[in-house]
């Protein structure tokens, strides 16, 4: 009787928690479709956002995101390489573990306000991609770490040792050996951070964001953002002119739906290669 229990407290848990996706899946895409066409991914806002089309902050968002992943990548997935294969556990691993799980629980609007006393203010960058990218960059940072460091810590003992045992160099190793298998994992840490960065708004109204809808020339311009412009559309506007918001917040989902949906074929695709 009690696994009969369980198993229905279980089931019930997933019904609720894929109903509710479903619902406020459901409700963006039933009203944000009618703002969808060619001419709103197209054009450049117009009265305030109410009009006109969202391009400026589609190219932002995208801008925004890269030169995160940039910047955050290579730190956290060498800082997990450090952490697994270079550093025996002593303080300093605890140190980094617990700095790097403090950080990912720090609200978002610190990281903007880090990032607007120092890259904005101090390092005198201004509001521009750059200062926006490199705080998200700082954000989604602990969450690249971690999950990097439990895809290498997955990799098999003994694959490692038969490489040594042939004569392989440590960084050979790592190089053929472990990043290819735990490149699976890596990704999946790419991913969440990914869908993190593209839908913060406090750390890019702070470093980045601008509403006049004018096109980025270099990171050193300014950019509006998807997250930001859904952010001034439904603070300024009646509830009656809202359709522009769902059409953003609809378009930002398929964003986010998109790259997530690319980033596991591209996981599937590295996982054959490396069985094969």
């Amino acid at each position: 009787m009690k696994d009969k229990h369980v198993y229905a407290i279980l089931w019930t848990s997933t019904i609720l928690t894929a109903t509710i996706l479903i619902f406020i899946l459901g409700f963006v895409v039933l009203k944000g479709s009618a703002a969808l066409s060619i001419e709103f991914l197209t054009d450049i806002p117009r009265e305030g956002g109410e009009a006109g089309g969202i391009f400026p902050a589609i190219l932002g968002t995208i801008y925004l995101v890269v030169v995160a992943l940039v910047v955050a990548v290579p730190l956290g997935v060498g800082g997990a390489l450090y952490l697994v294969e270079f550093q025996k556990e002593n303080i300093v691993t605890k140190i980094i573990r617990f700095g790097a799980d403090t950080l990912n629980a720090v609200p978002s609007i610190i990281f903007g306000l880090f990032g607007f006393v120092f890259l904005v203010y101090y390092l005198k960058l201004g509001v521009c991609i750059l200062s926006g990218g490199v705080t998200l960059a700082f954000m989604i940072l602990p969450t690249l770490l971690r999950t990097s460091e439990e895809a290498l810590r997955a990799v098999p003992g003994w694959d490692k040792e038969g490489s040594y045992a042939l004569g392989a160099t440590k960084l050979q190793t790592i190089k053929n050996i472990v990043l290819p298998q735990s490149l699976s994992g890596i990704i999946t840490g790419i991913v969440l951070s990914i869908g993190r960065a593209a839908g913060e708004t406090a750390p890019i109204i702070f470093t980045a964001a601008i509403l006049n809808p004018v096109l980025p020339k270099s990171v050193f311009d300014p950019t509006m953002s998807l997250p930001s412009h859904l952010y001034t559309l439904v603070s300024e506007s009646t509830p009656e002119k809202l359709v522009n918001a769902y059409g953003t917040a609809l378009v930002l989902i398929i964003l986010v739906l998109i790259t997530t949906y690319s980033a596991m074929l591209l996981r599937k695709y590295f996982t054959r290669h490396v069985r094969r």
